[in-house]
């Protein structure tokens, strides 16, 4: 999917770019695959603030997808490739044998037609859904499970990947796009290929008003406010934090204190973490 660049008519328009949605056939959703989506403002069920910055954003309904890949041995057929509203990767919708119908992520280079299928043992073939033990070594996937059954968790995003390493008793040794390996019970499932759509990063909205677009809004810095509305405000010109640390807006530090009040799940699956 390329990127399109736009003609300097205005200062929004002069670093703007957007993707050229060729692979899209269709742009109406499967009706029955398709759910109300309410907006929150990021207010909880007592009408308080738990997570600013939301509010506003075009309207939208949410696509079911099929993270499990459990309809196993029927034969399915790539109807449709889509667009999807909720997520930066593509999605495909997929026509059993007996008649059901279900939405996928889409791998790339996966075409309309196409034929794919789950199972504990399948063909290695993009778009194929499979338990990790049984795929070689080497191969690339997305849409990896961490508990069996539970459904895809990891390498859901535009352009990500993991990569099997290696297998080791009942574990599978996987690499993932951060650049951690990590252990993976073999009997966990994943999808084979890559995650379509991975011009997705190089996409510049270009003004202010895409974000708000997804409900997104303004994230002002602490420096720019007064003292009463965060501990950073106030002051003569542009001004340091003027305390021990840097605080967030209710006064607790913000960096360099631990703030989980619970013991982290074990790390002994970590093979190698991300950052060394």
């Amino acid at each position: 999917m390329a990127v399109r660049s736009y003609s300097p008519t205005s200062p929004s328009r002069r670093a703007m770019s957007s993707l050229v949605y060729s692979d899209i056939t269709t742009n109406l959703p499967e009706k029955s695959l398709t759910r109300a989506l309410k907006k929150t403002g990021g207010r909880n069920n007592q009408g308080v603030i738990t997570t600013r910055h939301i509010g506003g954003g075009n309207k939208r309904k949410y696509r079911i997808i099929d993270f499990k890949r459990d309809k196993d041995d029927v034969i399915g057929v790539v109807s449709t490739i889509e667009y999807d509203p909720n997520r930066n990767s593509n999605i495909c919708l997929v026509s059993y044998k007996d008649g059901e119908k279900r939405y996928i992520l889409a791998p790339k280079d996966i075409k309309v037609g196409s034929i794919i299928i789950s199972g504990k043992v399948t063909d290695v073939q993009v778009g194929n859904s499979m338990e990790m033990n049984n795929i070689p070594e080497g191969t690339f996937i997305h849409n990896v499970e961490l508990a069996p059954g539970k459904g895809g968790q990891l390498c859901r995003a535009a352009g990500t990947s993991a990569q099997i390493l290696g297998k080791e008793g009942k574990y599978v040794i996987v690499r993932l796009a951060s650049g951690e390996m990590r252990k993976i019970l073999g009997n966990c499932r994943a999808t084979i290929g890559i995650v379509g759509n991975e011009d997705f990063t190089l996409v510049n909205r270009g003004k202010a008003g895409k974000t708000r677009y997804l409900g997104i809004r303004p994230t002002v810095r602490g420096s720019a406010m007064n003292p009463p509305d965060h501990p950073h405000g106030g002051g003569e010109g542009k001004c340091p934090v003027g305390r021990d640390a840097p605080r967030t807006p209710w006064g607790k530090r913000a960096l360099g204190v631990k703030t989980r009040k619970f013991k982290k799940s074990s790390t002994k699956l970590i093979v190698r973490r991300r950052n060394g």
